[in-house]
């Protein structure tokens, strides 16, 4: 991952080793030219405007790729207003951990001023004014002063950071929970240094809107400020070395979340489609853009919350937000829809058993396997859970149960050794989750947890799910109607955006993505659109059932 510089250190009591400064000395890599421009461009840093009377801060300024730009535009902004470059001296706040790099971003901008004509004298009080060496993330708080903050923030394993400095982080940064990297507190201190309605511009990994070390940033971001613009930018050549930094450029307000840009570009993406991109966003009011380096979409606002934010092209992303925006989600209590995964033993090589004989008749549990939907249809192989739980959600009492008894006390030694047997002695052979008496015999949708594609299949009642199935109740849903959408392009999109995508393309169809799913109201839906959807559903016709629920959303397409 890439850094203007990989942090920048205070004039704080802190110690600087050596091994730090390594680490942020080989971590450099600096942003070229025309994505800085592109930046300056998106947060509105341009010359048309007072610029000497604003405030921008670049907090781990490096060698100057950004202040380099920044004088240029408030030099010229200063001298089409006829103002002196000292009016400007507080325009500017800049910071790096290297002393080294604090020279050569005094000698760039130093060089920049030269060359506009300015008094070498003014120049170097300036100069000197708006570039220092310091830690960013260790300033004394000076919440909302800025207009803008700008800049390639800090990406530094955390074995890199002495232990002192990243608690002191850690007190500064709340975002920065778990295993935070560096830059999550750049983002969250540069957003409370904006000023209402100041934007920050940063081109950063993307990580942080789908991880978990990103949770507490998602959260801060959608509570208090608006997302207005994701440029994503994984194929483009926007750094002076080449590296594997998945980055995008992201502009976030300190205001009320408006509508917001989404945007993914091929590695033809360069200056000219920059400006073009910029351009269609402040001056077209159409919703959706695509050329050969890029595809945009403009959407009616972000994703709320702090669980993991969509990834997808920027017209499926369009298209999920105006779904989730007409349709409840699939878990609701109004229609008495669940989502829920089945059984976790702990031990199933004791639990499942295929031997009618084993225990008492009424303690074997059917059991529904992976391998028994892989046709599309149940077809239950034999396998029985050895259930220790009555219909009350107890523990039986093995004394009533002298099979079952006789059968645990066999594989005592294994099932005592499991950690949920360590922490309850007494029940020890408890599975680790209950078994719901209801469940069974209620019919039910059961979905793998790991497939190429979503793989709806009916259970009519009768098996209780093991645990990499996840399943699908429902008291208002033909659940016939239901596993039509399920099966679905459109449904599959929704667990596409947000699910973990293992290698070779396979998707984790967990309990956590399927809740993600938008659902027309069931009552809702034609009757002959319903039809279709049952019939694709028992055809398994995924092409069938995509037109069908295109028609139950009122959709007229999938974008790619």
């Amino acid at each position: 991952m890439t850094s203007e510089t990989l942090f920048s250190l205070p004039s704080s009591t802190l110690p600087v080793p050596a091994s730090l400064q390594e680490a942020v000395q080989h971590g450099e890599v600096f942003t070229k030219r025309w994505i800085v421009d592109a930046i300056l461009d998106m947060v509105g840093y341009t010359a048309d405007d007072d610029l000497a009377v604003m405030h921008v801060v670049e907090p781990a300024c490096g060698t100057g790729a950004f202040l380099g730009a920044i004088v240029e535009r408030l030099s010229a902004s200063c001298r089409a207003r006829g103002r002196g470059l000292l009016e400007a001296i507080d325009a500017i706040e800049a910071f790096d951990l290297v002393e080294a790099n604090v020279e050569r971003s005094r000698e760039t901008i130093a060089s920049v001023l030269r060359a506009d004509g300015w008094g070498a004298a003014e120049a170097a009080k300036a100069v000197a004014s708006w570039v220092a060496q310091g830690d960013f993330l260790l300033q004394e708080t000076r919440a909302e002063t800025a207009d803008f903050v700008v800049g390639n923030p800090p990406y530094i394993r955390l074995e890199d950071v002495p232990e002192e400095r990243m608690a002191a982080y850690r007190r500064s940064c709340s975002s920065m929970g778990g295993r935070a990297d560096i830059y999550v507190g750049f983002f969250e201190l540069g957003m409370r240094r904006l000023k209402p309605e100041g934007r920050l511009g940063f081109i950063c990994a993307d990580r942080w809107m789908r991880n978990q070390y990103g949770r507490g940033l998602r959260k801060l971001v959608t509570q208090r400020y608006s997302m207005d613009l994701v440029v994503t930018m994984h194929d483009v050549d926007a750094f002076e070395e080449r590296v594997s930094a998945y980055p995008a450029i992201t502009v976030i307000r300190n205001g009320r979340q408006g509508s917001a840009i989404a945007a993914d570009t091929t590695g033809a993406f360069g200056a000219r489609q920059a400006r073009e991109l910029h351009a269609w966003s402040v001056q077209s009011d159409e919703a959706l853009i695509t050329t050969p380096a890029f595809h945009a979409a403009r959407l009616p606002h972000w994703f709320a919350g702090e669980d993991s934010w969509p990834q997808a092209s920027p017209a499926r992303l369009a298209m999920l937000e105006d779904l989730s925006d007409r349709f409840p989600l699939l878990e609701d209590e109004s229609t008495g829809t669940r989502v829920g995964i089945g059984i976790a033993t702990g031990a199933d090589k004791v639990f499942l058993t295929e031997d009618r004989t084993a225990v008492e008749e009424d303690r074997l549990l059917p059991l529904a396997m992976v391998r028994d939907t892989t046709s599309g249809t149940l077809s239950w192989g034999g396998t029985y859970l050895v259930n220790p739980w009555g219909r009350e959600g107890h523990l039986v009492d093995l004394n009533s149960f002298p099979r079952l008894a006789s059968y645990f006390k066999t594989h005592r030694d294994t099932l005592s050794k499991r950690y949920v047997a360590v922490k309850q002695p007494s029940r020890w052979y408890k599975t680790i989750d209950k078994v719901d008496a209801q469940l069974t015999a209620r019919p039910k949708l059961l979905l793998p947890d790991m497939k190429l594609t979503i793989h709806p299949v009916l259970d009519e009642g009768g098996h209780y799910p093991h645990h990499n199935l996840y399943f699908i109740v429902s008291n208002a849903w033909d659940l016939r109607v239901l596993g039509g959408l399920l099966l679905s392009k459109v449904a599959e999109a929704f667990v596409e955006a947000y699910a973990v995508k293992m290698r070779g393309g396979t998707l984790r169809f967990q309990a956590q993505y399927l809740r993600k799913i938008r659902v027309p109201d069931p009552a809702g839906i034609p009757a002959g659109v319903r039809t279709a959807l049952v019939k694709a559903f028992e055809e398994r016709d995924v092409q069938a059932a995509t037109q069908a629920a295109l028609q139950a959303y009122g959709l007229q397409s999938l974008p790619d």
